[in-house]
């Protein structure tokens, strides 16, 4: 009984694995790269967690950064003399003012979806629009071969996107479900043939899990999980971790491991994990059943998780519309960027995932509200003792739109108690050290790949400087103004405007409206 569950759990992942939405075409936005690009005058936000420092020239090869060098002192004039010279055929942009960060890493970023009706294009550019150079896919929900032949086309420029990392959902392309620790072997080790990055697992039986971690880590190749509240009574993130898991995403398995009064989540009789509301909502209330801070259950479990050096990829924004429904669904940005389609797709819908407002109100409301105090608490402490927070968003689902979700994630993990050097920490350095890419990725040094942000306003001050729409501002002349928006997002040493690929998605937006109509709001006229 247990394998045949198991195997249509497996059927079921593959099967939506299987739909393809629209490739993006081919680019012809960015310029470069250049034989030298220099960036003259920009303070740096270099993602290390060191300070703000400028202004600084910084001189990009191709697509490699060459020098960082300081060029002057704040408010005197910089001495031309200092300069680094720009070589015949190079570009230089004058970023005086201006605020560099290394490009952002989407930890959990899925490449649309055929139920969404999301083109790659849209999600793409919404990404690049807010800086984000670097996508992990976990589930390759368009198929491993797509997601390979897209990552390729990125790394050769042809096409406008980050560059992408495919995790493959455990179990996708296998005839008949995994049923064996031997199946699960054989596997893992197709699909680091194919060319996977790493493997998005949800859950299995014991042993599949453990072989399946086991072979995948000797192989060298790095995972996440999505810990599916199916499997996780008998498998949490401790039993993942000592096998070999990278990271885990959201927070499921994570509570059921600190459980200490029980052994399993309170589930009301007539609760139904098939019926989304009752999914969500009590998922709302477990992080209150778990052992309280500072507990020897509390301690136990994260000492574990830091020594064995685990990634935490918490995607905070992507529950948030369960403590402030309204708001969330009224964000500003909805209504010129995202697809009617999308919209539709968030709408309460018993079929359409994280479409569970069937009746939601203040009661669930406040229960997550206290649920996010406590998740929060332990994640701000697993990085205040040295574990690793990176920054993922799981756009696409429950009213977070691409690109203005993942910023929504940062300005989560401020709230959760991170300086705001340590948020771009961990969008930046950490997220490419779980990646295994930090060599080339993750922070601004020489020797590295110029994926850069550039921005003229100060996103440590207000990070919501770093929406796309930016972020309302009285300027001296008492005017009502805008404020921030990246300006260009570099990847590959290429540049690209970062607002008009903004322009472009809107774009995009207006032309879906003229079949479908704007979007509306249930009930009111």
């Amino acid at each position: 009984m247990q394998k045949t569950i198991l195997s249509c759990l497996l059927y079921l992942i593959v099967l939506h694995s299987t739909a393809q939405i629209q490739k993006t075409p081919e680019k012809k936005e960015g310029s470069g790269p250049w034989t030298q690009l220099i960036l003259r005058g920009a303070i740096l936000v270099n993602g290390t967690g060191a300070p703000p420092v400028g202004p600084v020239d910084i001189i990009i090869e191709q697509n490699r950064i060459t020098g960082i060098k300081n060029v002057g002192y704040p408010g005197i004039a910089i001495k031309q003399s200092a300069r680094p010279v720009l070589k015949a055929g190079g570009k230089e942009i004058d970023c005086s003012g201006m605020y560099i960060l290394p490009g952002f890493i989407d930890m959990h970023g899925h490449i649309g979806g055929t139920a969404q009706g999301t083109p790659a294009e849209y999600v793409y550019k919404l990404w690049m629009a807010h800086g984000i150079t670097t996508v992990r896919d976990p589930s390759c929900g368009n198929g491993l071969d797509w997601v390979l032949d897209q990552k390729q086309k990125s790394l050769d420029g042809k096409i406008t996107a980050p560059r992408l990392l495919a995790y493959t959902a455990f179990g996708q392309g296998a005839k008949g479900g995994i049923t064996t620790p031997e199946q699960a072997i054989t596997w893992v080790r197709e699909n680091a043939q194919k060319g996977a990055d790493g493997i998005k697992f949800f859950g299995a039986a014991p042993a599949i899990m453990d072989a399946a971690l086991r072979e995948n880590k000797r192989l060298g190749l790095r995972s996440c999980m999505h810990h599916a509240q199916m499997d996780v009574a008998r498998w949490n993130v401790l039993h993942s971790a000592e096998a070999g898991l990278t990271s885990m995403e959201h927070w499921y398995g994570l509570p059921e491991a600190l459980l200490d009064k029980s052994t399993i989540q309170d589930y009301p009789l007539g609760y139904n994990y098939s019926n989304e509301q009752h999914r969500f909502e009590e998922a709302g209330k477990l992080w209150k059943q778990a052992a309280r801070q500072g507990s020897e259950k509390w301690n136990s479990v994260m000492d574990k998780l830091l020594k064995l050096d685990f990634t935490l990829d918490p995607t905070f924004n992507i529950y948030e519309a369960n403590r402030d429904l309204h708001k969330t669904r009224r964000l500003e940005w909805h209504d010129d960027y995202t697809l009617p389609s999308l919209w539709k797709f968030y709408e309460a819908n018993r079929e359409s995932h994280g479409s569970y407002w069937f009746n939601w109100g203040t009661e669930q409301e406040i229960q997550w509200k206290e649920n996010y105090r406590i998740w929060m608490t332990f994640i701000n402490e697993y990085k205040n003792r040295g574990g690793r927070v990176t920054a993922g968003s799981d756009n696409g689902f429950i009213y977070q739109t691409y690109g203005f979700g993942y910023i929504r994630e940062l300005e989560l993990l401020r709230e959760a108690g991170f300086h705001p050097l340590e948020v771009i920490r961990s969008a930046t350095l950490l997220g490419a050290q779980a990646l295994g890419m930090e060599k080339d990725l993750g922070s601004i040094e020489v020797g590295k790949l110029a994926d850069l942000v550039v921005i003229d306003a100060n996103p440590l001050e207000n990070l919501q400087y770093l929406y796309g729409t930016g972020a309302v501002y009285l300027n001296e002349a008492n005017q009502v103004v805008r404020k921030g928006g990246v300006n260009y997002t570099i990847k590959d040493g290429i540049v690209y405007d970062a607002k008009k690929l903004l322009e472009d998605v809107k774009n995009l937006v207006d032309e879906a409206k003229k079949t479908s109509g704007p979007i509306k709001q249930p009930g009111i006229k």
